[in-house]
């Protein structure tokens, strides 16, 4: 009775110490999945804007957490919705946390990409958008080439960013929500 006893509690106190730890594994790995996708959709999007010879973007619905892939159609000048909306996982939003700089040589000021604008060229709030031509390269409202679009996601722990360059290099990068030391994935 003694030896089950001790059993029990010993794996009483593993499972004490293993249960945070797991948790914080999960949580991991929800934020770098949601990093990835945010990343593979703006990669996408830049891929579709060569293809189809208009412009494409990433849709950021900011306070939802969804974001998805738009194509401009040519004929009718309307954003068409390609493929399904991406939700980020419960407990990550769009947001950069207390940080206050952006990842080096990506933006002069850490901010999420422009509102979205809607058919008719008017901004939608709480929207980020990166948009490309039809070369693939990004661009602002007024079609001029621009190397600043940035898109951040956290978890309260963590920070990752995506960031568009005007070249356009898609790059994703990670840090503590508590300090900008910006590492690039």
């Amino acid at each position: 009775m003694v030896d089950l006893l001790v059993a029990v509690a010993i794996v009483g106190i593993t499972t004490t110490i293993a249960l945070p730890q797991a948790g914080r594994t999960i949580g991991g790995m929800k934020i770098q999945g949601d990093a990835r996708n945010l990343s593979s959709a703006i990669t996408l999007a830049k891929m579709r804007a060569a293809s189809s010879a208009s412009r494409a973007r990433v849709y950021a619905s900011l306070n939802m957490g969804q974001f998805f892939v738009q194509v401009k159609n040519k004929t009718t000048g309307n954003w068409e919705t390609e493929g399904g909306t991406l939700q980020v996982s419960q407990g990550v939003s769009f947001g950069f946390g207390g940080l206050t700089a952006p990842p080096p040589n990506t933006q002069p000021a850490i901010s999420q990409s422009a509102a979205c604008l809607d058919n008719a060229g008017v901004a939608i709030a709480n929207t980020a958008c990166v948009v490309f031509n039809s070369r693939g390269i990004p661009i602002d409202d007024t079609g001029a080439p621009i190397g600043t679009n940035g898109l951040y996601i956290t978890d309260g722990v963590g920070v990752y960013g995506t960031t568009i360059t005007a070249t356009p290099l898609v790059r994703r990068w990670w840090s503590k929500a508590s300090g900008a030391s910006w590492i690039r994935q």
